[in-house]
């Protein structure tokens, strides 16, 4: 009976890997690096894999900087002067917030600390006690224990709520301290998400930040997980949330990109029909999404987010050049959706890039042709 499980599983997994591993004209093969048939990435300019920064979707040469000296010195006051003079209502720092909360979960994972040692992430620790009313400082608390909550603890468990709690209560503190301050409550949305608040809960909470950023991307984003089907919502109620922000978006803003997002939360686990990537729901939020990176200013800091998702759906929909035209644009930073989903996502950046490749090579394009 193991047998067949098995043989089922090889069948099902070639129905998914055939469309990319062979075509009838234009075939597109997959052969080791060393194959004179291989098609290089360098030959684009591409960074090696091994070189990709998982850390940010695209560059941020201030915050990291910032990071370098707080992690080599633990003095957290780098970090604070860098949010102080970040844009509050801003995508950037939103996603300093992240980056700081991250570092310092992750420096804790590498260093738990013990009888000689202290823990890593000392440096947030200080922050809070030497700094108790920095607004800056509260918020990478809050979401440096909700990061703690999703990495260490099992959704569900009284360890995942005690955390969770922790961070409600954080979210909080970081409102009271800076009244005008979107970031609380975009960081309280996943806690909603992981303590299961009621939609009319949710609703309220959801409200306060469109009073603060109407437009912010990453509260957006943040929101869609939610209502998604395997959280708390439904598919219908996560496209309707998509589909009514990418509606009353302002020209130029990426919420024209959110029904791309909506679609990816809700991809079948096994794509068994060779025309999915074709069909009219994939291919109209792939049309949106490229409306919206054209559209876009070019230092938007959520414009990566979009053109790494682009990528994922163009090469999976066989559209090799325009690919390659968002791969020129995002290439060297892979710290996104869908590969930060993987346990490796360098390697699975790297898989889709050579795809592209491929493809853009066995239908006539070459270096030269592509625009930079």
């Amino acid at each position: 009976m193991e047998i067949l499980w098995v043989l089922i599983a090889l069948v099902m997994l070639g129905f998914v890997l055939l469309p990319f591993l062979r075509r009838g004209r234009g075939a597109i093969g997959l052969v080791s690096p060393d194959h004179p048939d291989a098609a290089d990435p360098a030959n684009y300019g591409f960074v090696r894999e091994e070189e990709l920064d998982i850390r940010m979707p695209g560059p941020d040469q201030d915050l990291l900087d910032v990071l370098d000296v707080v992690q080599r010195t633990q003095d957290y006051r780098a970090a604070q002067q860098l949010l102080a003079g970040t844009e509050k209502e801003g995508e950037r720092r939103w996603q300093r917030v992240q980056a700081f909360a991250g570092a310092a979960s992750l420096e804790l994972a590498q260093r738990p600390g013990g009888v000689s040692e202290a823990p890593g992430g000392q440096w947030l620790r200080v922050w809070r006690a030497e700094a108790p009313k920095d607004a800056g400082g509260a918020a990478v608390h809050a979401e440096f224990l909700v990061q703690q909550a999703w990495r260490t603890a099992t959704p569900g468990t009284d360890e995942f709520r005690i955390i969770m709690e922790e961070a409600k209560a954080a979210c909080g503190e970081a409102a009271l301290l800076a009244p005008g301050d979107p970031i609380p409550y975009i960081v309280e949305l996943s806690v909603a998400r992981g303590l299961g608040y009621s939609q009319k809960d949710f609703e309220q909470l959801w409200l306060k930040i469109l009073d603060r950023a109407p437009n912010h991307m990453g509260a957006h984003l943040a929101a869609l997980h939610y209502w998604c089907e395997k959280w708390h919502g439904s598919r219908e109620l996560a496209y309707s949330f998509a589909e009514a922000a990418a509606a009353r978006a302002p020209q130029g803003s990426l919420l024209a990109a959110m029904p791309l997002f909506a679609v990816f939360e809700h991809l079948p686990e096994v794509t068994l029909v060779s025309g999915f990537w074709q069909t009219e729901v994939v291919t109209k939020a792939v049309h949106g999404a490229l409306h919206a990176v054209h559209s876009a200013r070019p230092d938007d800091p959520m414009l990566a987010h979009v053109r790494h998702m682009l990528v994922f759906f163009l090469v999976r929909g066989e559209r090799w050049a325009e690919a390659m035209n968002q791969l020129v644009r995002v290439d060297g930073h892979v710290g996104a959706l869908p590969w930060t989903l993987s346990a490796d996502p360098a390697a699975e950046f790297a898989v889709y890039r050579a795809l592209a490749v491929a493809g853009f090579e066995a239908n006539g394009g070459n270096p030269a042709s592509l625009p930079h």
